[in-house]
């Protein structure tokens, strides 16, 4: 048989061949998936954030009156943390529970580490800090505190951070070794209510309730020491009632600025990231919730406690201006962006439906039911410190 005849019977035998639909042979790529916590009926939606699609709804989570998320460096996984102590481990790929406990009486949020091993959950009741293999959800440690935890995050070399809403202590937990190492790292001050790690994992930025002022720990140091700052906003002027605490996870970090929420104020504060300045002050239409940078760009979008819920706004970091106020729909609890920005989802829970929005026209473009969504978690932060 000459060569151009073998070549013509092997393309036939190709063309011949059934072609396997993806849908058909159930491979499901998870870069382009999210979880949208669904608070009121204890269930998550998995979605498809490129064809703006529900995919499944997976039931039975437990309370996600309050809930967050985490997700395994491979993106099969998400981690739901639930306001009942419980912690989900959520399959993507196959759309199912597939492994659940009860792990405290009521729990706030948690984290994984950057090696993916091990997975950390805060707690209020009875307090303090378990942490968990991500495989298999089997216990490794249980960290007493004097209280209820905070702004528990995930600092790399398989390290943890927190704080504790009763005594102020703020504490670095290393799980590197063979036995964990637990150190009290500083006091932030009165009733840290949240914290957050910056993006390059540098700061870890504490809020406090009970006095003004944030505190900042240099993780870079071997000996982080806190720093304040902010102990004197709002002093002129009357503090108002706050109907929601600011959620510091959703803080932004944009041109070299932090952009904080002033708790009991309708404004966003700017901070020099360096120098822990404050620069300049933004007016907003209410007592600011997330505020949270749109990637690739100058802006900052920022959604609001009671009674100013249903609003959104759009402020230019260079400029600190509202660039634009947005109606989207009622009950904005959470924003979430497209990794490259071209797009914010919104939570509208009275409305019972997902708000697509383009980023460039800031119109809508498409809107997905869902019961009573609050979080919304793409799986691009499987790959971001903290988050």
């Amino acid at each position: 048989m000459r060569p151009a005849e073998f070549a013509a019977l092997v393309f036939l035998g190709l063309a011949a061949m059934p072609v396997v639909s993806v849908a058909e042979d159930r491979i499901q790529a998870t870069g382009s998936l999210g979880v949208v916590i669904e608070r009121a009926t204890g269930s998550v939606l998995v979605v498809d954030r490129a064809n703006r699609a529900a995919l499944n709804r997976i039931e039975g989570l437990g309370d996600l009156s309050h809930a967050s998320l985490t997700y395994s460096p491979d993106e099969r996984f998400a981690y739901v943390f639930a306001r009942d102590g419980g912690l989900t481990k959520v399959d993507l790929v196959e759309g199912k529970i597939a492994a659940r406990i009860v792990q405290a009486g009521n729990s706030i949020g948690g984290a994984i580490s950057d090696d993916g091993k091990l997975v950390a959950v805060s707690n209020y009741e009875p307090g303090g800090v378990k942490v968990f293999d991500a495989g298999t959800l089997a216990p490794v440690a249980d960290i007493p505190a004097s209280g209820k935890t905070i702004g528990l995050v995930d600092v790399p070399g398989r390290r943890f951070a927190w704080a504790v809403w009763d005594s102020g202590e703020v504490f670095l937990g290393d799980f590197s070794g063979a036995e964990p190492r637990i150190e009290m790292i500083g006091n932030a001050g009165q009733m840290p209510f949240d914290a957050v790690l910056t993006d390059d994992a540098h700061t870890y930025l504490v809020g406090l309730f009970g006095e003004k002022g944030v505190t900042a720990f240099d993780l870079w140091s071997d000996r982080p020491e806190p720093r304040r700052f902010l102990t004197d906003y709002g002093k002129e002027g009357q503090d108002m009632p706050v109907y929601k605490m600011p959620h510091l996870q959703g803080w932004a970090f944009a041109e070299g600025q932090f952009a904080l929420p002033a708790v009991g104020r309708h404004e966003i504060l700017w901070v020099n990231r360096d120098s822990l300045e404050q620069v300049a002050a933004t007016p907003v239409a209410g007592q600011p919730v997330f505020i949270i940078e749109q990637p690739a760009s100058p802006y900052v979008w920022v959604n609001f406690a009671l009674p100013d819920n249903d609003t959104v706004q759009v402020v230019d970091s260079r400029t600190h201006q509202v660039v634009d106020t947005l109606k989207p729909g009622k009950s904005i609890l959470h924003m979430e962006f497209a990794p490259r920005g071209a797009e914010v989802w919104l939570s509208s829970r009275d409305d019972n439906k997902l708000v697509i929005i383009d980023t460039a026209t800031r119109k809508q473009v498409a809107e997905i039911p869902a019961q009573s969504p609050s979080g919304i978690f793409f799986t691009n932060r499987a790959h971001q410190p903290g988050l």
